[in-house]
Parts: structure tokens; C-alpha cells; sequence
């Protein structure tokens, strides 16, 4: 039985970046290379503040002579607003195109073989429509798209995919360790390199300037990082997101997003004190009443 799975991500909408300027405009205010963004390769990357704090999340992806950005919906508003204010006299339109189009995970083992992607971050094609693309963090959380809101639905359905639910989809991303916007970054607070923006291929290094990059760098070639966003069991009864973990009753992170698994366990990304885990990251956490075991993810470069 095949085990190709797909979710409508409600919590993302879209917008649509136009203008003969988009390219150099967005270059100097987004932390990946914005120059290999094509009709074949999407990209992550954030917008920061001018001291390098996270305010979005995005993947970047190209159709015929626009931009498309899979952003947060309820804060979609503010990115254009934000993105405006750098606009000056560049020729650039920023357009919400969220009433349009639908966002979409599609993963499980058969996914990428369903939609003739391969195995390479970032790979885009045309698809339903609209485009899909190999997710550009990791190629084991399978797949997003891109999909006009009418047919979206049959587009899925046609391809061999099966409806699933966000909670699906998080047990995924979170088991993996990949953030997902202001869920697991709190706004003008967060430093990308804490959240695997690095190893998750969200910054280029080699792409010039881009805002916030000063702090960004700085944080990476002084070793500056000390706490990380990690994935975590937690056995016991099920925190809320933000709840506070600690070690021997002393603060060691905080609990971001949390989702319900099988019997008493529970997955979660947790943004942690590295002090505060351990040579072996067996160290005794705890969020309230319930048991909070860290792991270090396989692409983690610390």
C-alpha cells in the first residue's frame, strides 16, 4: 500500500514578490542566496531585524517573473508591510495571493517517487497548477506545494496521496528538529543559528550582505551559540508549548512546539541550555510534572 500523505497547511499562506528589481531587493534583506531561487530550486531563508533577531521564515520559490513566498498566514501582513517599508524606489510589488492558493506537506516514504521529485533539497517542478518542491531543509520531510485553492484537493488526490492532518505532519518535523516560523522562533527575540538555520541550508555565507548578517556571522565564527532548538520525548502529562523545562529545579530552556503521541509520550522542540543537558544528553529535564528527554539531531553540527 502506498504511503504518500498530504495535509493542507492552513497555518501558511503566500505571497507573490513582482518587479524587474525583486531579485537585488530581496538579496540584500534575506539570509540565503535569492540568486538561485528558479523554476527548478526553492530556498529557505529569513528576514531578520537590523541586529539579527528572527521576525520570519519563508521558502522562496520561483514562477514565470514572480516570487512566491510560503510564509506564516497570520503574519503574512506584517512581511508585506515590512518588506515595503526597504521597497523605496525599487520596482517591486508585494501581493497577498493567500485567497488564491493553498499550501501543502506532502510526505511519507512514497511522496517524492509520486510526484517524479528527486532526493535533492530544493528540487522544484510544475505540479497541479502550481509547483511542488523538495523540502530545501531536508529532504526526509518530504515535500511542499504550491497549489491554486480550486482543484488543489483532486490535484492531490489524482497523484496517489491521502489526506492526513497537521498533527501527521508535526510528529515529522518536529522528530527531525526543523522549526516552523513563530511556533518554535519567538519574534525579534530568536538567533537563527540557535535554530539549525545553518546546517538546515537557511543562510548563505557567501551571498554578500543581507540584514542582520553582522550578528548572524558573528554568532557563527566565535562559537557564540548556546542554547539550541532540539527535539525532545516527553513522558507524562503533556505541557503546553512554552512551558518552561528545567534540571534539578534550575531554568534549562523552553518547551515550543508540542504534539500528542502514542500512549503517555509526547514529541516536542524544545530551545535548550546546552550547559544545561549533559555529555550524552541524559540529563534529568523536566517541564511541570512530566519527563523531558533531549536528542541531538543527525545533521546538528555542534
Amino acid at each position: 500500500m502506498s504511503d504518500a500523505k498530504a495535509v493542507i497547511l492552513d497555518h501558511r499562506g503566500l505571497l507573490r514578490i513582482g518587479g524587474a528589481d525583486r531579485v537585488d531587493f530581496l538579496q540584500g534583506i534575506v539570509s540565503n542566496d535569492v540568486a538561485r531561487v528558479s523554476s527548478d530550486r526553492t530556498v529557505w531563508s529569513a528576514f531578520l531585524t537590523p541586529q539579527g533577531k528572527f521576525l520570519h521564515e519563508f521558502f522562496q520559490a520561483a514562477q514565470g517573473d514572480t516570487f512566491l513566498l510560503d510564509c506564516e498566514a497570520e503574519r503574512r501582513a506584517d512581511l508585506a508591510r515590512r518588506l515595503k517599508l526597504y521597497k523605496l524606489r525599487s520596482q517591486v510589488t508585494v501581493e497577498d495571493a493567500s485567497e488564491d492558493h493553498v499550501i501543502a506537506a506532502l510526505f511519507g516514504a512514497d511522496a517524492l517517487a509520486k510526484l517524479g521529485l528527486p532526493g535533492e533539497p530544493g528540487a522544484t517542478i510544475p505540479f497541479g497548477g502550481g509547483l511542488a518542491f523538495v523540502d530545501p531543509r531536508l529532504a526526509r520531510l518530504g515535500a511542499r506545494a504550491i497549489l491554486p485553492k480550486d482543484g488543489a484537493a483532486a490535484a492531490l488526490a489524482e497523484a496517489g496521496f491521502t489526506e492526513a492532518t497537521l498533527e501527521d505532519y508535526d510528529r515529522l518535523r518536529i522528530a527531525a528538529g526543523a522549526p516552523d516560523g513563530s511556533r518554535d522562533m519567538e519574534v525579534e527575540r530568536s538567533i537563527l543559528l540557535e535554530n539549525g538555520f545553518d546546517e538546515l541550508h537557511g543562510v548563505d555565507w557567501d551571498k554578500g550582505c543581507f540584514m542582520g548578517q553582522e550578528l548572524t556571522a558573528r554568532t557563527k565564527y566565535r562559537a557564540l551559540i548556546k542554547k539550541r532548538l532540539l527535539p525532545v520525548e516527553i513522558e507524562g502529562p503533556l505541557p503546553e508549548a512554552g512551558s518552561a523545562v528545567t534540571r534539578d529545579g534550575k531554568n534549562a530552556g523552553v518547551l515550543r512546539s508540542v504534539v500528542a503521541g502514542e500512549g503517555n509520550t509526547a514529541l516536542g522542540l524544545a530551545l535548550l541550555r546546552l550547559d544545561s543537558l549533559g555529555d550524552r544528553y541524559d540529563a534529568p529535564l523536566m517541564a511541570g510534572d512530566a519527563k523531558v528527554t533531549a536528542r541531538k539531531p543527525d545533521w546538528a553540527e555542534f
